[in-house]
């Protein structure tokens, strides 16, 4: 049977597997397949690979907070996470559709599809990143 400490070492496990794919695929993956392969086949992979990301974070999220929920003890973190999640799934329903459609607008010269298309990826990138800063305060919450 489990007991609170394991369920809750297996929801800070969980965090810190969050937290490190986001980490990694901002500063490793996405820097990398721009660098690596040309922009038009870089931006069709990573609109493909971006959902799922989105995906996957929600989930693990998700699964975090259900963990560290189980006796209760960490209702901040657990809001936090939720949060947290509802932002990943917002941004995989709402905000990916408005980057995509002008972005491929701007293929064909359209300026205020580009200025459309950069002012929905400079919103993503912010709620990525204070994502990114909610799921670091929840990891250290739980460590210290």
């Amino acid at each position: 049977m489990l007991d609170w400490l394991s369920v809750t070492l297996l929801g800070t496990l969980v965090v810190a597997a969050v937290f490190g794919g986001m980490v990694f695929f901002a500063a490793v993956f996405t820097p990398l397949v721009f660098t690596r392969l040309p922009a038009e086949i870089a931006g069709a992979f990573i609109r493909q690979v971006f959902p799922v990301y989105y995906l996957a974070m929600t989930v693990g999220c998700v699964g975090a907070a259900m963990l560290l929920a189980f006796p209760l003890v960490q209702p901040v973190e657990v809001a936090i996470l939720a949060a947290v999640a509802i932002g990943f799934m917002a941004a995989r329903r709402l905000l990916l559709p408005r980057i995509d459609a002008p972005r491929d607008r701007t293929r064909n010269g359209d300026a205020a599809a580009e200025r459309r298309f950069n002012l929905m990826h400079r919103a993503s990138v912010v709620l990525n990143t204070v994502q990114l800063l909610a799921v670091a305060i929840v990891l250290v919450r739980l460590i210290a």
